[in-house]
């Protein structure tokens, strides 16, 4: 049974310890941080990627070669007395069907990141409680992955992914960490769940299954269709931008996207781009000097 199928029947479970999902890399950097032993962050690095890489976030199997490739990315600025400040960017790639090509789905800084961590202390995940800050952004961000994952492989397939890290969101309500609360600011932890989840953006999730299952998956047996496709996914954002111009999710999606984009129709077959070419402008127009490098 292949993913598609697993997605559809998918039912989260921490007590079912079938397999790993994840192909983590975790990195810490301290390059802005004045600390004479650097112990401490090799070993929160080292503790981290054991933790992400060995939880088990849901009852599927996944084969080696279908685990989720992401990063993440502390760039610290701060630490004293066990208490760590960074931003944290997280990054996502999905593999694409006959290639070895994993196109990027999340490219997310989060610069809300405080939280405490004393050496060799052990990282539990409960998902009915608030374990700590450093395991709450950890777990958030693990199923805001998996869901996008799933989301490209069936319409509609995060969903249990996508509650349970608004049940995450949820449990960190009480802590004064920032980046949990609607009033943290306008893009943040609470706000990109909330939006995920909601069916005013569901263009967001359509135009990600179409891109990717549509469009991407199809390319190596008909790179033209596969390409039509690719347009009919960022048409199908233009509603979206209608009655949100500023939606977060039109942020997020051309974040990770926009490299691809150009790079993939300035090679294959000729399309024709311009209708798309102008939606992009319109509702991406913070990468209009990209825009103009593709010449479909």
């Amino acid at each position: 049974m292949n993913r598609f199928f697993l997605f559809l029947t998918l039912v989260l479970s921490s007590r079912q310890l079938n397999a790993q999902e994840l192909n983590a890399q975790v990195i810490v950097n301290s390059d802005l941080v004045n600390q004479t032993n650097q112990q401490i962050f090799k070993t929160l690095e080292r503790s981290l990627n054991e933790f992400i890489n060995t939880q088990v976030w849901t009852n599927q199997e996944f084969l080696s070669q279908e685990k989720i490739t992401c990063s993440f990315v502390f760039n610290l600025s701060g630490y004293s007395n066990d208490q760590f400040e960074a931003t944290l960017q997280v990054q996502s790639q999905r593999p694409v069907f006959n290639t070895n090509y994993d196109s990027p789905i999340l490219n997310f800084l989060d610069k809300d990141i405080v939280f405490s961590y004393q050496e060799f202390q052990p990282l539990f995940y409960n998902e009915s409680s608030f374990e700590s800050n450093l395991v709450s952004l950890i777990s958030f961000y693990a199923y805001v992955i998996l869901g996008l994952d799933a989301d490209s492989f069936s319409h509609n397939g995060g969903d249990v992914y996508f509650e349970a890290a608004r049940q995450t969101v949820n449990l960190a309500q009480n802590t004064s960490r920032k980046g949990w609360k609607p009033s943290d600011g306008v893009r943040n932890r609470f706000w990109l769940i909330d939006a995920l989840r909601s069916n005013t953006f569901r263009e967001y999730r359509q135009a990600l299954h179409t891109y990717h299952r549509e469009g991407l998956d199809q390319m190596t047996t008909d790179s033209e269709a596969g390409k039509i496709a690719l347009m009919d996914a960022i048409q199908q954002l233009e509603p979206l931008y209608q009655r949100r111009p500023n939606a977060f999710l039109l942020q997020l999606f051309f974040d990770a996207k926009v490299e691809e984009i150009v790079n993939l129709f300035q090679e294959g077959p000729k399309v024709d781009f311009k209708k798309t070419e102008a939606v992009l402008k319109k509702i991406a127009p913070f990468f209009g000097a990209r825009w103009k490098q593709i010449k479909a």
